[in-house]
């Protein structure tokens, strides 16, 4: 066998790698297909229950670092757990890119007059970000992901599995604040990611995700030279 210890780092970046991989293909790849299929504005009366609050934008930034701990907490637990979480993944951002291409959506966003710091923030995240790829909500599909990556895990501290439960909620609350998202595209997001997960755990595809990643990481192990152990 190769050497233990590089080999576990390799396997536990692979999952992470094919999730950044996959999130782009989805994200950046579809906008790019010319389908000619109409958009659908879901904004509707409810969305005015949430104020514009452009002060969110920093829960919607930050969450990036967020995902990226949780999720590396999840590629470190025990083989069949990760896998699973990771092949649910998988599925959620497959059915998402799915749903982009033939129901995209759209919303209404204001029109933006302010000059404060958080208004500039807010309008330099409209200027990158499209109204598109909306339902349902990759932001909240990756936050609730994140709540399932640590969600019974005995060596996460309580207090840490109660702040991603709340920093997930803050994240859905951006969303709708910032007018990224309406409603339906949140609760889809949690929905999807949740049922994902729950098919993942009740199936064998994440045999089939670890079976694709280890060939890989021999692979990687093979192209790097590695020494075997005790050579």
């Amino acid at each position: 066998m190769y050497s233990i210890d590089c080999m576990k780092k390799i396997k536990i970046l692979i999952p992470l790698i094919i999730t950044f991989c996959m999130n782009a293909v989805v994200y950046w790849g579809v906008p790019l297909l010319q389908t000619g299929i109409k958009s659908h504005n879901l904004s509707g009366p409810a969305d005015g229950m949430f104020p514009f609050m452009p002060q969110f934008i920093i829960v919607y930034f930050g969450c990036y670092l967020f995902w990226v701990v949780n999720y590396s907490m999840a590629s470190m637990r025990d083989e069949k757990v990760k896998y699973q979480f990771f092949t649910a993944d998988f599925y959620a951002r497959l059915v998402c890119m799915l749903c982009f291409i033939f129901f995209p959506t759209t919303n209404t966003r204001p029109v933006l007059t302010g000059t404060d710091i958080w208004t500039q923030a807010v309008r330099f995240l409209y200027t990158i970000d499209q109204p598109i790829n909306l339902f349902p909500s990759i932001h909240c599909m990756a936050s609730w992901f994140s709540c399932i990556a640590i969600r019974k895990s005995r060596k996460i501290p309580e207090w840490y599995k109660v702040f991603s439960v709340l920093m997930t909620v803050l994240v859905v609350i951006s969303t709708l604040t910032l007018r990224q998202h309406v409603w339906q595209d949140t609760v889809a997001g949690i929905f999807l990611a949740e049922v994902a997960w729950q098919i993942s755990r009740r199936t064998k595809g994440w045999q089939i995700y670890q079976h694709v990643t280890d060939r890989m990481a021999d692979k990687i192990g093979s192209w790097m030279g590695m020494k075997r152990d005790g050579e």
